[in-house]
């Protein structure tokens, strides 16, 4: 020992050593575990890390594609200040916040109830049945589902019209009325995605303990009692990590659907910022400028995303981190 401390070796400088010794033994021990994670951890690097750095084209005045990202002339937030006094800044802002609002509202609790629905069937063919038909919408592409919407609300013979001649109303092009776009554009995502979704709940739901219902059951309470006593709060931990994750895209919106069902006269209630950013950059060739709206939305995420969270730790103690 006295060897050692005139060596300067103690028992704190042998600490790191054991550590990466410790670690060598893993990583040889799991090593096949380890090579399967090599594909994930290289595609999220190549195609999510990595072009990270063209956001600094939010930061100058223009792109060339030949001279390459780098070569363009810094221009500080002056992209940044050009969005927010431009005229277009705060009509993008509401409706994508109203789009958003109205999916967490109307949205978020559909997979709920209907997976609190299907808990309560007691016939497994009749659940089983209704899940399969509930899962269906989610694997048909948006194109179609917007197709879909369109034969639907056609003029001549579309089925929204059909009802609305029953009850001897006029027909109305549903998809240029600007007051039609949002109920059709959140009952249609409901339609397509609740089935879907539910599967994560009624996960959570086969997760109760089933002693605790027969406890209830002794105890004189009924299925109403049991739902708000035992099923609820067995199932809250879910249901908030599942909000804090929506709440991390309240500023995303199902860009690919809402441009295709998106016309001239909807304009002043369809168009978000994503559709805005599709405008600019591709179709303008503005990379820079749409660039800097892109990369707002996503602070603007993140920053909803870390206060959902910490909202949800303080209170409920259930948090992602």
């Amino acid at each position: 020992m006295e060897l050692n401390r005139s060596r300067g070796i103690g028992p704190g400088r042998l600490k790191p050593a054991g550590k990466w010794s410790l670690v060598k033994k893993e990583l040889v021990r799991n090593r096949y575990v380890y090579l399967m994670l090599v594909p994930v951890v290289a595609y999220y690097l190549i195609f999510s890390y990595g072009p990270m750095y063209g956001l600094l084209m939010a930061f100058q005045e223009s792109y060339s594609p030949v001279k390459g990202i780098l070569a363009g002339e810094w221009v500080g937030f002056d992209n940044f200040t050009m969005f927010f006094e431009s005229y277009y800044f705060w009509r993008l802002i509401k409706n994508t916040l109203i789009l958003s609002f109205y999916s967490i509202v109307f949205g978020f609790p559909a997979p709920i109830i209907l997976a609190l629905l299907l808990n309560e069937v007691r016939k497994k063919w009749f659940r089983s049945t209704v899940q399969t038909i509930s899962y269906m919408p989610h694997f048909i592409s948006v194109v179609v589902v917007v197709g879909m919407l369109k034969t639907f609300s056609s003029l001549d013979g579309g089925l929204f019209n059909v009802i609305r001649d029953f009850f001897d109303l006029q027909p109305i092009m549903f998809l240029a009325e600007k007051d039609m776009f949002r109920p059709m554009y959140i009952l249609s995502n409901i339609w397509q995605g609740a089935g879907w979704a539910s599967i994560i709940f009624l996960a959570a739901l086969s997760g109760i303990d089933p002693q605790l219902y027969e406890a209830s059951k002794i105890d004189g309470a009924g299925r109403w009692r049991q739902l708000l006593h035992i099923t609820l709060p067995g199932i809250m931990p879910t249901i908030v990590i599942m909000l804090i994750l929506r709440m991390g895209a309240v500023m995303n919106a199902d860009f690919q659907k809402i441009l295709l069902m998106q016309t001239a006269p909807t304009y002043e209630t369809s168009d978000v910022i994503s559709t805005f950013v599709y405008r600019s950059g591709i179709l303008e060739g503005n990379y820079t400028y749409s660039t800097a709206i892109g990369l707002f939305n996503g602070v603007i995420n993140f920053a909803l995303l870390i206060i959902a969270n910490a909202i949800s730790r303080k209170l409920n103690s259930t948090s992602l981190w």
